[in-house]
């Protein structure tokens, strides 16, 4: 029996000890940290952050994008249970938009395909991140499988990172803004940028640019949002009703093995007022307490 590709994508982490290909990166320069702040003046982007909404990133107003959903439900916005990538978006090169077409197929034919929610960018679909600012580094949590990412602060590049899924990530802060610059992320055998499969290489580099904005200055990504992306239930629940700041993550990615020109996206997030709790799933069937919670089992695995 196929697995459902919504199973794959809320249980399914890509192990750390899964096979490498290609593992010579070259660390690309980071954008100049110039003076470190004063304490005083750091934006405190502290605290739990919510954006519970699949199936994609947050596509920008004009300009280079990313890959978006094919399928739509009635509602117009991407439909969950069919990924299928627009593997004619001119960012992508010939091969990775091959890629994309495969795993589109392997979607409409009501399977599914493993995904590595622990990998970036694809990490930033999560509906749950946690925010930890200390003077050296700055730590984010994401609720899926209780991923942790360690940011150097006002650190440059290791000059020979060891690949990870994670890659080697610095920051600093541009006045009211956090820049977090990545490079020499792991490439495996579910290596992929999104949920449409889209491929990466060792030349991936990251940047990620994180302010705090009035509501009404977000207010156009966040129904662009709405009108793409389907508005998922548990895990990273906000007040509708909040109208003060909002958390927004614009990031470019680049990659020349792959893509035809660097491309932009954001996640807007607003507070959580759900408490974090631990994934439930095949592989962590206890919810806080200890108490089973009701998974279904087969007797014998799918794959």
């Amino acid at each position: 029996m196929g697995v459902r590709l919504r199973d794959f994508l809320l249980c399914a982490t890509l192990a750390a000890a899964t096979p490498a290909w290609g593992q010579t990166a070259t660390p690309s320069v980071p954008p100049a940290a110039g003076v470190v702040q004063d304490a005083a003046s750091i934006p405190d982007f502290s605290g739990r952050w919510a954006h519970p909404y699949l199936t994609g990133f947050e596509p920008p107003r004009s300009g280079p994008g990313p890959v978006r959903n094919k399928s739509r439900l009635p509602s117009g916005v991407g439909n969950f249970q069919l990924l299928v990538g627009d593997y004619a978006n001119p960012i992508l090169k010939p091969h990775a938009a091959e890629v994309v077409k495969k795993h589109g197929e392997i979607s409409l034919a009501g399977e599914g395909y493993p995904t590595p929610s622990n990998q970036v960018p694809y990490i930033f679909w999560d509906f749950w991140m946690e925010i930890i600012q200390k003077p050296d580094k700055i730590v984010l949590i994401y609720r899926h499988a209780n991923e942790v990412r360690w940011v150097r602060l006002n650190e440059p590049h290791l000059a020979h990172p060891t690949p990870s899924w994670h890659g080697d990530a610095v920051a600093h802060y541009e006045g009211d803004t956090l820049v977090i610059d990545t490079v020499g992320m792991k490439v495996g055998p579910f290596s992929m940028v999104d949920m449409y499969g889209t491929p990466q290489s060792p030349a991936l580099h990251v940047v990620e640019r994180y302010r705090l904005l009035d509501y009404d200055a977000a207010k156009d990504a966040i129904e662009r949002n709405e009108k793409e992306n389907f508005r998922a239930s548990g895990g990273g629940e906000f007040d509708a009703s909040y109208r003060g700041k909002v958390l927004q993550l614009h990031f470019t990615v680049e990659d020349d093995n792959v893509f035809t020109m660097p491309w932009s996206a954001t996640i807007t997030y607003r507070p959580a007022v759900s408490p974090r709790t631990d994934l439930i799933c095949a592989e962590n069937p206890r919810e806080p307490g200890g108490k089973v919670s009701m998974v279904p089992q087969a007797e014998k695995p799918d794959f």
